[in-house]
């Protein structure tokens, strides 16, 4: 029989994870169907958004080789029956106080970056690259932890050794442009473009380098298809971009500089986003969402 999710105590949450205490080296990290936008959590929940991140994620670890966090199958005995397909057994770790995210193209906080100073991070690129532009080669675009509500800060590599230290920090790099790369290698054989992504690390008792949280989501990357790829204009994405835009239409009365919380998602919008994310997780694993458990 399995536990229910009351007999773990809950340790920490996030504007859409989860983490509660199995024993003294493993967690219960549970993905709700919360949905966040302009650094609010939204009222309207997405149904089977937080079974599609954890299938997402249980995906590319198996594909990745990378010392990673699994402690357990999806269907594991240790998880209660009503997170079932949205929850995962993980090795507790030490987490490393810093978002690992590489950039292959240009977009979101780093074009403002490079609009403003010519760089992104303390990472020098060519004149001339506007919305979406490819670059010469992936960057390493690190950023500081935010506390709920406040925005990640974009920092410089030299900011992470000061942070960490110089074998981590290099370290760090490594790993999440190279799991950048294979990941981006692989969508490219599916038709779908990864233009940037966030990783999360920890480490282990031993001081290993653990690859953790979620991976390779439509939460923690943009897809664009490459088919409909086109250089100076923003792509469509895989993502939460339909309730974004919707929050800023005129037809949600929302004003996002105001200090109101965003009103409720139409059915309508509901319908698309959980569309929109099954498509991204069908299109990028080849696997039919239909088959997932729970």
């Amino acid at each position: 029989m399995r536990p229910s999710l009351e007999s773990y105590s809950h340790l920490a949450g996030g504007k859409v994870r989860d983490l509660y205490v199995v024993d003294d080296e493993h967690l219960l990290l549970v993905a709700s169907d919360r949905i966040s936008a302009y650094d609010h959590v939204l009222s309207t929940p997405i149904p089977d958004k937080g079974r599609v991140l954890t299938a997402m994620s249980v995906f590319f670890f198996n594909l990745l080789d990378a010392n990673n966090h699994l402690a357990g199958e999806p269907d594991d005995e240790r998880i209660p029956e009503d997170v079932l397909g949205r929850a995962l057994i993980v090795k507790r770790l030490e987490m490393v106080p810093v978002e690992c995210v590489a950039r292959g193209y240009l977009t979101g906080s780093g074009l403002l970056d490079y609009r403003a100073t010519g760089t992104v991070c303390g990472v020098t690129l060519p004149e001339g690259l506007v919305e979406a532009s490819k670059l010469p080669e992936p960057i390493f675009t690190p950023a500081t932890k935010a506390a709920l509500g406040d925005h990640d800060e974009n920092i410089s590599f030299e900011q992470v050794v000061e942070k960490l230290d110089l074998n981590l920090a290099m370290k760090l790099r490594q790993d999440t442009l190279d799991i950048y790369d294979r990941a981006a290698m692989y969508a490219s054989e599916r038709g779908i473009l990864l233009a940037d992504t966030k990783f999360e690390f920890g480490l282990d008792k031993a001081g290993n380098l653990v690859l953790a949280d979620e991976v390779l989501t439509p939460d923690s990357s943009r897809y664009w298809d490459a088919a409909e790829y086109e250089e100076g204009k923003v792509q469509p994405s895989f993502d939460k971009q339909i309730v974004r835009n919707w929050l800023t239409s005129e037809e949600s009365g929302w004003d996002r500089a105001s200090d109101t919380p965003p009103p409720a998602l139409p059915q309508y919008i509901v319908d698309k986003t959980r569309a929109r994310y099954i498509e991204a997780y069908e299109r990028i694993s080849g696997l039919s969402f239909d088959d997932w458990i729970g």
